[in-house]
């Protein structure tokens, strides 16, 4: 080979190793990023899939599916246990309780993302039995007594295990997560159904004390269970990373930071007929011993509605599949307006557990999808759940405000709280269209062909 033309061939050469060092210069520098190697990423089936699935179930029986037969508490409270407290006083308890189960999340959804979910699930399990204990000591009349057992203690520990379990669902599904959701969410409809019965009738037949202690029995047997069953994966090293960049990523995101308002504004009115449905019957003349039913209805239509649209939304969208609810959700509001007869109530609760279950079952699944660039699910389902937290605080006793109105002579004026409601889920449809709308556009632009 001449010289000349080993020069020729020389800077091709030169050329060619740059290249190289280039494309491996990324490989490297990943390979020497912290990485755990027993990670493994979601894969739609299997058992431990499944028995996490049937875990979830349990965890949303005993807090949700807990907290939405408040109603029943509500009832109780204001008649008979706290019958020197106004409606809006007392909803003040469940609506802190709400709270207290929300407000710590972003500390609760890093906590999960850094792997701490089995520590969350053994206190949260204890803090709640321990709670709904002592909430069986209460005296009656005393109100302190009520809000620290079960709007701080029963609160902060459903806290620990409502968004870790709903959040680990992700570590297991992908294709299938938003039904997997839904079928794990349906514990809160069945416990809806569950504890209104078994708290009235216990209420009833032996007295409060009893009653909350059968709760109690029940909740640490089915959180014991769930313990046991639920299967977390190893996490990640990149969901270890300093929680302030999550959540500068958070407001960054225009599409994500909308639907958590459009969330906030449903959440002032959407627990309305969960509060106050019970003592709205019976205000209508309905006989109490049917009037204990309603909540029990109101939970049974929404094992429909967080069943069916989870199967269509990871078809369809879990955006194509909320909106319409909560359209659907606001309007049935307003035709309360004119229900007053038992049957009405019936189909009432059965058509609004349907679309109300629906919205609750799908917002954690549109949570996961706005979070998937971001290696942090925890963080950002518990930033979703402590936003809307706050406006469950002030939603239901604003309703209970509004329920006492100057001039009424002391009887409950249901048309402006029932107004108040329908027009807050109204303008939370609203903003969750138009989050829809941004995020498409996103997803455009990047070159994206996801559901949406």
């Amino acid at each position: 080979m001449s010289i000349s033309h080993a020069e020729d061939i020389l800077p091709s050469r030169i050329g060619d190793m740059e290249k190289l060092d280039a494309i491996r210069q990324p490989q490297e520098l990943e390979s020497k990023a912290p990485q755990n190697p027993n990670a493994v990423g979601p894969t739609d089936s299997g058992r431990d899939a499944w028995m996490t699935i049937a875990g979830c179930f349990m965890v949303q029986f005993c807090t949700i599916g807990y907290s939405n037969a408040f109603g029943v508490y509500q009832d109780i409270y204001t008649r008979e246990f706290l019958p020197d407290k106004s409606p809006s006083d007392i909803s003040w308890i469940g609506s802190f309780q709400y709270f207290m189960q929300y407000a710590p999340g972003v500390f609760v959804g890093h906590a999960f993302d850094a792997g701490y979910f089995r520590h969350m699930m053994v206190l949260g399990s204890f803090l709640e039995v321990f709670s709904i204990f002592m909430l069986s000591l209460v005296r009656k009349g005393q109100y302190y007594q009520v809000f620290l057992a079960q709007a701080i203690g029963i609160g902060l520990g459903q806290a620990l295990l409502f968004i870790p379990s709903l959040t680990v669902i992700s570590q297991h599904f992908k294709k299938r997560r938003s039904f997997a959701t839904g079928v794990a969410v349906t514990g809160a409809s069945v416990g809806g159904i569950v504890w209104p019965i078994l708290l009235n009738q216990l209420d009833q037949k032996a007295s409060f004390g009893n009653a909350n202690r059968a709760a109690g029995a029940v909740a640490g047997v089915l959180l014991l269970c769930a313990n046991v069953l639920m299967k977390p994966r190893p996490v990640e090293s990149k969901a270890l990373s300093g929680v302030h960049l999550g959540v500068k990523s958070i407001f960054a995101d225009i599409a994500y930071m909308v639907s958590i308002g459009a969330a906030c504004l449903v959440s002032l009115g959407l627990f309305f007929p969960y509060f106050y449905l019970q003592l709205y019957t019976v205000d209508q003349g309905v006989a109490p011993h049917l009037a204990f039913y309603t909540l029990a209805i109101l939970n049974a239509g929404s094992i429909v509605g967080r069943l069916v649209p989870n199967f269509f939304a990871d078809r369809l969208g879990p955006y194509n599949m909320i909106i319409p609810c909560l359209f659907l959700t606001a309007v049935l509001l307003f035709v309360v307006l004119g229900v007053h007869s038992f049957a009405g109530i019936v189909l009432f609760g059965l058509f609004y557990g349907c679309t109300s279950g629906s919205y609750i079952s799908l917002i954690p699944s549109i949570i996961i999808q706005l979070s998937r660039q971001s290696g942090q699910p925890g963080l950002r389902m518990g930033f979703a759940f402590t936003s809307v937290g706050f406006w469950i605080l002030i939603g239901t006793p604003i309703e209970g405000a509004l329920l006492h109105v100057p001039g009424s002579n002391g009887s409950l004026l249901w048309s402006p709280c029932i107004i108040f409601s329908a027009i807050a889920v109204s303008c939370g449809a609203v903003g969750m269209l138009i989050s829809r709308v941004i995020f498409v556009r996103q997803a455009r632009n990047k070159g994206l062909g996801q559901l949406i």
